[in-house]
C-alpha cells in the first residue's frame, strides 16, 4: 500500500507581466553583446513626431526590428532617413515594458556602404597611432598673440567664410593667409598637402587651421587620407583641424596639433578674444600701477630711513642733545645747591636756635638778672657777697648798680 507524502513542494509563485518583462529587459541590458550593436536592414514607417525623436522599422526579407531614435541623438543625426532606404543601425537592444516589445535604441544611422568606409577609418588610425603620430607628447602649444594665420580650406565654402568672420571679430590685429583647395573628391588631399606645404615655406604662420563644412563620411573622407595626416604632422606650424561638426571625426582631427568641433570654433580657439585682450592689457596696466606705486612707496622708505640714519649721525643732533643735556645738567645742580643750601640753612637756624637757648643772657627776657661783682665775678650765692658791697645787675635791657644792705 503507497503511501502519500508527508508535504508537497510548494509550486513556484506565479510572475506579474510587469515583473517579467522588467526581468527580460534587465537580462538584454546586461548583455554587451547587446549595448553595443550594428544592425543592417531597409527602413520603413519611419516618422518623426513634434517631439523630435524618430521611430522607424528596420527590416530584412526575415525579420523586422522596431527603432527609436530619442531627440537629444536625433538633432547631432546629419543622415536623415527615409523609408526604403537600406542603413546601418548603432544602438542597444531593450525592452519597451509598456508595450512588451523589444526594440533597438539607435544613437546613429548611416548608409549602408560607410561601415567599409569606417573600417578602413580604423585600420589607418591604428596603424598611424602606432607610430606615434598621434602622441599628446608630440603635440606643439598654439600661440596665445598669433600674428598671421593660415587657412587650408576651399576658397568659396561657406567655412571660410565663417572662419574669416569670427578671425575679424575676434582678433582683426592677425594677418589671415588663405591656401586654397578643393576639400572633396580626389584632387583634395594632395591639394591640402600642397597648401600646408606652401604656407610653411612662404607665409611661415604661427598657427594654421585645417578645415571644411560638414558632409557624409564620403564628403569628409579627403581627411582620412594618410598624405593629409603626415603633411600636418610635418607642419612646421603647429595646425588647428576643424573638418565638419561637432560629431565628425577625421584622421586630420588625430593628427593636429588641436581638434576643434567646427571650423569656426577653430578660429576661435585660434585667436584670442580683444575683449578678453582689453581685459588683458587692463589689468596689466593695474599690475603696472601697482608695482610703480610699490616701488615709489619702497624707494620713499627707504630715503627716509637714510635720512633718519644720517640725522642721527649728524653734528648738529649731537650739539642739540648735548645742550639739552647741558641744560639738564644746569637744572639739576641748580636743583641740587639751593636743596644743599636750604639744609645748610636750616642747620644754621638749628645751630643759632641751639646757641641762643644756650645764652645767659635769652634768660634775661623772662624776667631773670645776671648779678656780678663789679670786677665781673658772677654772684652765685649770698656767701659771695658782704652788707655794703657794690654789685652790678643786668637785665635784658639794660644794667644797673645796686648796693648790698643785708646778706641773710
Amino acid at each position: 500500500m503507497s503511501q502519500l507524502p508527508l508535504f508537497a513542494p510548494p509550486p513556484p509563485p506565479a510572475w506579474s507581466v510587469a515583473d517579467l518583462t522588467r526581468y527580460l529587459r534587465e537580462l538584454l541590458e546586461s548583455d554587451a553583446n547587446l549595448q553595443d550593436v550594428w544592425v543592417t536592414g531597409e527602413i520603413s514607417n519611419f516618422s518623426r513626431p513634434s517631439s523630435g525623436h524618430l521611430y522607424f522599422t528596420l527590416k530584412d526579407q526575415k525579420a523586422a526590428l522596431k527603432c527609436v531614435m530619442w531627440r537629444n541623438a536625433a538633432i547631432r543625426q546629419q543622415f536623415t532617413p527615409r523609408d526604403g532606404d537600406a542603413v546601418e543601425v548603432h544602438g542597444a537592444v531593450s525592452v519597451y515594458e509598456a508595450g512588451g516589445a523589444y526594440q533597438l535604441y539607435a544613437d546613429l544611422i548611416r548608409p549602408t556602404g560607410e561601415g567599409a568606409l569606417y573600417q578602413e577609418f580604423l585600420r589607418l588610425k591604428a596603424r598611424l597611432e602606432a607610430e606615434g603620430l598621434f602622441d599628446p607628447a608630440r603635440k606643439r602649444p598654439i600661440p596665445r598673440w598669433p600674428r598671421r594665420i593660415g587657412i587650408v580650406t576651399s576658397p568659396t565654402g561657406a567655412a571660410l567664410r565663417d572662419m574669416l568672420n569670427t578671425l575679424r571679430r575676434r582678433y582683426p590685429l592677425a594677418e589671415v593667409i588663405l591656401a586654397p583647395t578643393a576639400v572633396q573628391g580626389d584632387e583634395a588631399p594632395p591639394g591640402i598637402v600642397e597648401g600646408l606645404k606652401n604656407l610653411n615655406a612662404l607665409a611661415r604662420p604661427d598657427v594654421v587651421l585645417v578645415a571644411r563644412g560638414g558632409g557624409s563620411i564620403e564628403d569628409l573622407w579627403a581627411f582620412n587620407d594618410e598624405r593629409v595626416a603626415r603633411a600636418i604632422v610635418a607642419s612646421t606650424a603647429p595646425v588647428i583641424s576643424g573638418v565638419g561638426h561637432e560629431t565628425d571625426f577625421t584622421i586630420a582631427d588625430f593628427a593636429a596639433d588641436l581638434r576643434a568641433p567646427t571650423p569656426t570654433a577653430a578660429a576661435e580657439l585660434a585667436t584670442p578674444n580683444q575683449d578678453d585682450l582689453r581685459l588683458a592689457l587692463a589689468e596689466l596696466a593695474q599690475r603696472l600701477t601697482r608695482t610703480v606705486q610699490t616701488s615709489l612707496e619702497s624707494n620713499r622708505w627707504r630715503l627716509s630711513s637714510l635720512q633718519n640714519r644720517l640725522q642721527l649721525r649728524s653734528p648738529q643732533s649731537r650739539l642739540r642733545n648735548d645742550r639739552q643735556r647741558l641744560d639738564e645738567l644746569t637744572r639739576r645742580g641748580g636743583i641740587a645747591l639751593s636743596h644743599s643750601l636750604q639744609l645748610k640753612r636750616a642747620r644754621l637756624t638749628g645751630l643759632e636756635q641751639r646757641l641762643s637757648a644756650l645764652n645767659p643772657l635769652s634768660i634775661l627776657g623772662r624776667g631773670f638778672a645776671v648779678v656780678t661783682h663789679p670786677d665781673g665775678r658772677l654772684v652765685q650765692s649770698i656767701g659771695q657777697v658782704q652788707p655794703g658791697d657794690p654789685l652790678d645787675v643786668r637785665v635784658s635791657d639794660g644794667q644797673f648798680e645796686v648796693r648790698v644792705i643785708s646778706n641773710q
